[in-house]
């Protein structure tokens, strides 16, 4: 299984992006998919994940109402839409893969390798 991340880069603050991840090694339909992200020297963290049909959820606290997930079966690729972007969403994302629905970091299936997102103030 390989997770490729993309779209990661350097935003000002209420600014957009929007990361990919293309999976190949796996049905990519079999699989849940999730966006975790993380800071130097602080645990993964959950973001958003959405199952093989679409149904999605979010960690309300942190992004409520400015970041979408959304995949398409067809491309093998997840997406994380971020607006309104905030100085405390610099983080590396990371793309995961799952088949259990556990979100739990250590029930993850497999990882991509993560893309930097930068904002400033």
């Amino acid at each position: 299984v390989h997770l490729e991340e993309s779209g990661g880069g350097f935003v000002q603050s209420v600014g957009s992006l929007r990361l990919s991840c293309f999976a190949s090694g796996l049905t990519f339909m079999s699989y849940d998919m999730a966006w975790f992200r993380q800071v130097p020297g602080k645990e993964r963290k959950f973001v958003a994940a959405i199952t093989w049909n679409g149904v999605t959820q979010y960690d309300e606290a942190s992004v409520k109402g400015r970041f979408t997930i959304s995949r398409d079966n067809r491309k093998d690729t997840v997406y994380l839409q971020m607006n309104s972007l905030r100085s405390e969403d610099t983080a590396v994302y990371y793309c995961a893969a799952n088949t259990g629905g556990d979100w739990d970091t250590s029930n993850v299936d497999s990882w991509g390798r993560g893309t930097q997102v930068t904002v400033s103030s």
